[in-house]
């Protein structure tokens, strides 16, 4: 008869299942803080210590070169274009839907303040489209004013654009973060 510790390893070599399975000290279950678990502040294999998403040191790219950042994304231009392109799109759909409650619930809209939406509106959705170009990321900015400076037609323009005046600035600081531009 062998013992009942032998030939399984012990509880500190099993591997963790973040699905279920039982509470070991690495289970999430569990409330046990062991290396990987998320309630513990271990210093384990999923905590390093090195301060980077990717796992190597800050500064490090794949191939450990200084001055490069891992972002741990496939294509990180491509993400933060989606991010950009999103943006944009989400803001021209929001500004064409918020012509009608406008209308009704805010009063007069001017054939001139609807025109200004639309156009506006076309304007997003041409610069999602040209996200690749440096200068989108400019002219995005230079939207967001536009539509605040809209404010001066109807006051919910006005904050329509101080809203995503504050999305798109998230959206560059995201740009400025991944990319480092």
């Amino acid at each position: 008869m062998t013992p009942p510790d032998e030939g399984r390893p012990a509880l500190e070599e099993r591997p963790s299942s973040p699905v279920g399975g039982g509470a070991g000290p690495s289970s999430p279950v569990g409330g046990g803080a062991g290396p990987s678990s998320p309630v513990g502040g271990g210093a384990g294999p999923a905590d390093s210590g090195t301060g980077s998403v990717g796992g190597g040191p800050v500064g490090a790219g794949p191939g450990g070169a200084p001055g490069q950042r891992r972002s741990g994304l496939r294509n990180p231009e491509g993400a933060v274009r989606g991010l950009g392109a999103g943006t944009l799109g989400l803001e021209a759909l929001v500004l064409l839907l918020a012509i009608q409650p406008i209308r009704v619930v805010g009063g007069e809209l001017s054939g001139a303040a609807i025109a200004v939406i639309v156009a506006l509106a076309v304007t997003a959705v041409v610069l999602a489209g040209t996200m690749r170009r440096p200068w989108a990321w400019h002219a995005g900015t230079l939207l967001q004013g536009a539509l605040m400076l809209a404010g001066l037609l109807h006051w919910s323009l006005l904050a329509l654009g101080i809203i995503f005046a504050l999305v798109w600035g998230y959206a560059l600081h995201v740009r400025r973060v991944i990319l480092g531009r």
